[in-house]
């Protein structure tokens, strides 16, 4: 909201025009818009979460709110173009670097795992928005399966080397918890391959 993704990607020496891969975690408006972006990418996204967004689900405003209908369907354009790069559940992407369907939040929700050089960490995206979510077992009330939401929050752990090392899609602590590249980027992006303070 304060910084657009082009700028703090360019603030770390990326040019989004030029990024090759894009992993969307599911397609909630805030995970999935700007992804025109990224002109020259291909859209990672599990087959389950594009069935759920375009499937009967959609029709009822409990599960729809947090999506866009002009964003699905403009994802859904990136499909006919051959763009998007389509999981059914885990997949290695590269090495170090997989993707893992977590459900709850929504049907087909994705986090990534990555390797570090202090092992390996996960991007848990919305599978749990706030450490509380997990650590406390209170799942966020914007929810597909509330049941595999929780399950989720053991399939997290078992994707990290440490509980630590599991990073929630929306919790301010992760800009406290771990560093910035740099002084500048205070605020804007942190090193996730360094332990963080606790």
């Amino acid at each position: 909201m304060l910084h657009p993704p082009e700028r703090g990607l360019k603030l770390l020496g990326v040019d989004a025009r030029k990024v090759k891969d894009v992993i969307i975690t599911h397609l909630h408006y805030d995970h999935v818009g700007n992804f025109g972006l990224f002109p020259s990418a291909s859209f990672h996204l599990q087959d389950e979460e594009m069935a759920y967004a375009t499937g009967r689900h959609m029709a009822q405003g409990f599960f729809n709110y947090a999506y866009e209908a002009g964003e699905v369907a403009a994802m859904v354009r990136e499909v006919y173009k051959g763009r998007v790069r389509f999981h059914d559940g885990d997949a290695e992407l590269a090495p170090g670097l997989s993707l893992h369907r977590i459900g709850g939040h929504t049907k087909g929700l994705q986090a990534v795992r990555v390797h570090t050089r202090i092992g390996w960490i996960v991007l848990a995206s919305d599978a749990a928005h706030l450490y509380a979510n997990m650590n406390e077992t209170r799942p966020f009330p914007i929810v597909f399966d509330a049941g595999a939401m929780v399950e989720g929050y053991r399939r997290l752990r078992e994707l990290a080397d440490a509980p630590e090392l599991i990073v929630p899609g929306h919790d301010p602590l992760v800009m406290r918890r771990y560093a910035p590249p740099r002084a500048g980027l205070r605020g804007i992006a942190v090193r996730l391959d360094r332990r963080p303070k606790l």
